[in-house]
């Protein structure tokens, strides 16, 4: 999708390098040419400070996939939530700013209240309505605080084959249920690891700095998203909209997903591939 620039300092670290999108991007990081490094879970931990040092350390830049990412979980494991996206994310800035290094963190839309009646921009006043928000935006501003040299990349309904997400779910309840009831007020864009993957690489040999939002092209509903994978893979099941309110969980979800991604456009030699697209591809190699 997007051609390489000028060669750099070819080492890096990935934190949670085993995670779903983790995986993809260690993939790719390699097919560009750099020497990747892969610190995850049980052998590192993001909480351990000497860990993360090492990793810091071993590399010429850091990728942070570690996080606790159990958006309901949060309500009750706030500290923990708070430890993992926030402070860690903060010791990792600092750590990196000690040494000269340069880290690109992800982020998410649900630091965002979800609100707005149109789509968000990066200078837009974060406003999260969960634990899981409050969290991750946190670990945005400790990280800009920290004095590294860093990107932000905020993310949004990603799927991918290395984990359970959206897509995977209504696959698999799609083949046990002859119906599924699916919310049709949360809109925003499927994303998938693989494209995130190329975006980073790129940022990645540029050294960009700054916050940037990322999303596959175009808008949808979790009910239109649904409805895409059950035609697209033939399954024999009804799918019927709902509304947010319909589900009692002890987390919010923001209602108004949707990334305004103008401004990494601007710096990408090609448009960003439209969400059926990249799902239609991925649903043909499940």
């Amino acid at each position: 999708m997007i051609g390489r620039a000028g060669m750099g300092n070819r080492s890096v670290a990935i934190l949670g390098g085993r995670g779903m999108l983790g995986s993809d991007l260690a993939v790719e990081c390699r097919r560009w040419g750099f020497d990747v490094q892969v610190w995850d879970l049980p052998e590192f931990d993001i909480l351990n400070r000497e860990q993360v040092a090492e990793a810091v350390d071993a590399a010429d830049a850091v990728i942070n996939c570690a996080a606790y990412t159990n958006v309901d979980g949060a309500e009750s494991q706030k500290e923990l939530a708070h430890r993992v996206n926030g402070e860690a994310v903060g010791q990792l800035g600092r750590l990196a700013a000690g040494s000269g290094k340069w880290v690109l963190h992800f982020s998410t839309d649900f630091i965002f209240d979800g609100e707005s009646d149109r789509p968000y921009v990066e200078t837009d006043a974060p406003n999260p309505i969960n634990e899981y928000g409050r969290s991750k935006l946190a670990g945005e501003r400790l990280l800009a605080q920290s004095g590294c040299s860093h990107c932000i990349l905020r993310l949004e309904w990603t799927y991918g084959t290395h984990g359970n997400n959206f897509v995977t779910k209504i696959i698999e309840r799609a083949r046990t249920c002859g119906q599924l009831k699916v919310v049709s007020d949360q809109v925003g864009s499927p994303t998938a690891t693989t494209e995130v993957a190329g975006i980073v690489c790129w940022l990645l040999e540029q050294r960009a700095e700054g916050l940037f939002h990322f999303a596959g092209s175009g808008y949808a509903s979790r009910f239109d998203v649904a409805k895409f994978i059950t035609e697209q893979l033939s399954l024999n099941v009804q799918v019927l909209p709902c509304r947010s309110s319909d589900y009692q969980s002890p987390a919010r979800r923001p209602l108004n997903s949707r990334f305004d991604c103008t401004k990494i456009q601007a710096l990408l030699g090609e448009p960003i591939r439209p969400w059926q697209e990249s799902m239609a591809r991925f649903l043909r190699h499940l």
